[in-house]
């Protein structure tokens, strides 16, 4: 299992580094519609990151070792990053709408202003967060031995 849990970290690694590749390419070009594959890029690259927690959990339940503590603590920061993302995520919508009434009474060229800066924000924490993973990540493949 521990060939599968290496073959899992590259997919951590590669997933994350290619969805945060895109969220910053589209965030600094000011491209919302990037938005439109990165979620999907971002959530294949979560989906690893939960994978390689659980398989190096039950290593660890089955009695495997790591050569070095701190690889136990990189292979988990992962899903605190995405959980912590994730919330701030959800501040930044929450943020841009606090002084929007109602959306729907917007002019349409201000719904899709307002739609925008949402999705640009938005991608803008997750990309931050795919870039932390892929540095922990990194970190706990150099400590996994």
């Amino acid at each position: 299992m521990s060939g599968f849990h290496a073959v899992v970290g590259i997919a951590v690694l590669a997933s994350n580094l290619v969805a945060a590749g895109w969220g910053a390419v589209g965030w600094v070009r000011k491209d919302a519609r990037a938005s439109i594959v990165f979620w999907p890029l971002l959530r294949v690259a979560q989906a690893t990151v939960v994978v390689e927690a659980v398989v190096g959990l039950l290593l660890v339940a089955r009695g495997a070792s790591a050569p070095d503590g701190l690889h136990i603590a990189y292979g988990i920061a992962p899903l605190l990053i995405s959980l912590v993302s994730e919330g701030m995520r959800a501040a930044v919508a929450q943020r841009e709408l606090e002084d929007v009434e109602d959306v729907d009474a917007l002019e349409r060229s201000d719904q899709i202003a307002l739609a925008k800066r949402v999705a640009l924000g938005e991608m803008g924490v997750m990309t931050v967060g795919a870039l932390l993973i892929v540095t922990l990540a990194l970190r706990a493949f150099q400590t996994g031995g």
